[in-house]
């Protein structure tokens, strides 16, 4: 279950996973027969298989709808292009897309530092923004009217990590590593607020240098408090370099990482460092197959690429992808822009199958639940007994 990176990458230098280049276009990406979606996101780098990961799910979903002959007779294309996780590249490929009118949204972005470069230039275009993979609060501001959320918030997974930390195992000493820009401090804030809630504060902090794997500083730290438990805000790479080092130093607490930094890839990178470290998630367990919606995912996951185990960064682009297909369907043939948008904000309730997302006028995130799982002496993933959901 923790080769999804490894896969991923290998299909991706195969074409299995094709990154398709900007071909010409309908107005706004809708022609008699296509429709056109664009994801900009990390594909190379530090962060890449999060990017990749839900590439996958999208195309998952979206090659599921076409095999059954499409919606309203068009057939779903995503255009995948690199941003490498800056903020700059972010940015130009976002403007060229919206001055390209080749397409009909985004969806699928990775990352708060991304996302907050090209959400206000998005927003001001009312290029529908969708699925993105990350928890950031800006993201939930419903009054935008171009945004759609699959997930839950940061602040509802830092909640969860000192609810059980604190109020569950009764620790008192809990130090932060983060990312050291947007994504690292929303993190912080969310962190520090929860433990305020309950009269506590941070025992120490570390940052590093987004698309890094320079931690060694914010270990000697952070080592210097002796915590109970380290939560970390951040991507695979730089947080499994941390656990790694911190192991060889002989400091062992709990080591609690956000959803963002990509379960099945930290579990890849850790390899035996991996036992016990524990990872928020905010979307159903994809073994799980008693629900509809991940046996739905796993047999299109199968029929997309039979060499791509299933994860949890590729069942949230699925979701991501069912969400833009059930507002394809409820905005009708007479596909456009403008009609797409009033379709996203109509949506109320919608069952995937065992899994429902809740929209409002105020709401744009379709699900809240939050629960933790820990990494098994194996390298899978087991819920974490009494972490609940929330």
């Amino acid at each position: 279950m923790n080769r999804i990176a490894a896969s991923l990458v290998a299909a991706l230098a195969t074409g299995a996973i094709a990154v398709s280049p900007a071909p010409l276009r309908a107005a706004e990406g809708v022609s008699a027969d296509q429709v056109t979606f664009a994801q900009v996101a990390a594909l190379e780098g530090p962060a890449a298989a999060l990017g990749l990961g839900m590439q996958t799910g999208l195309r998952a979903a979206f090659a599921e709808a076409n095999a059954a002959g499409g919606i309203h007779g068009r057939q779903i294309v995503l255009d995948s292009f690199d941003d490498g996780y800056e903020p700059d590249r972010s940015i130009d490929q976002v403007k060229a897309l919206i001055s390209g009118d080749g397409h009909l949204g985004l969806v699928g972005m990775v990352g708060t530092p991304t996302a907050s470069a090209t959400q206000p230039i998005s927003t001001e275009a009312q290029m529908p923004y969708i699925g993105a993979f990350t928890g950031a609060g800006f993201l939930r501001d419903a009054s935008h009217g171009n945004i759609f959320n699959v997930r839950a918030s940061y602040f509802a997974e830092t909640e969860a990590w000192i609810r059980y930390l604190v109020d569950e195992r009764g620790m008192d000493t809990i130090a932060l590593l983060y990312q050291d820009d947007g994504f690292g401090r929303v993190g912080l804030n969310g962190v520090t607020e929860a433990l305020e809630r309950r009269g506590m504060t941070l025992a120490a902090t570390g940052t590093y240098t987004r698309n890094t794997v320079a931690v060694k500083k914010a270990l000697l730290d952070i080592r210097k408090a002796e915590p109970d438990a380290v939560v970390m805000v951040g991507a695979y790479k730089p947080v499994a370099e941390f656990i790694k080092l911190a192991r060889k130093l002989k400091l062992d607490p709990t080591f609690v990482n956000i959803s963002f930094v990509g379960s099945d890839a930290l579990a890849q990178e850790l390899g035996e460092a991996g036992e016990g470290v524990i990872i928020s998630q905010v979307v159903p367990f994809p073994w799980d197959d008693s629900l509809p919606l991940v046996a739905d995912y796993t047999r299109a996951l199968a029929a997309l690429d039979p060499a791509v185990e299933p994860g949890f960064v590729s069942l949230e682009g699925y979701l991501a992808g069912r969400l833009v297909i059930e507002a394809l369907e409820a905005a009708g043939p007479r596909l456009t822009r403008a009609g797409f948008l009033a379709a996203l904000n109509g949506l109320r309730e919608v069952d995937f199958g065992g899994v429902t997302m809740t929209f409002g006028p105020d709401d744009n995130q379709g699900m809240d639940s939050v629960f933790l799982t820990r990494i098994t002496a194996e390298g899978d993933f087991q819920p974490v007994a009494g972490s609940g959901g929330s």
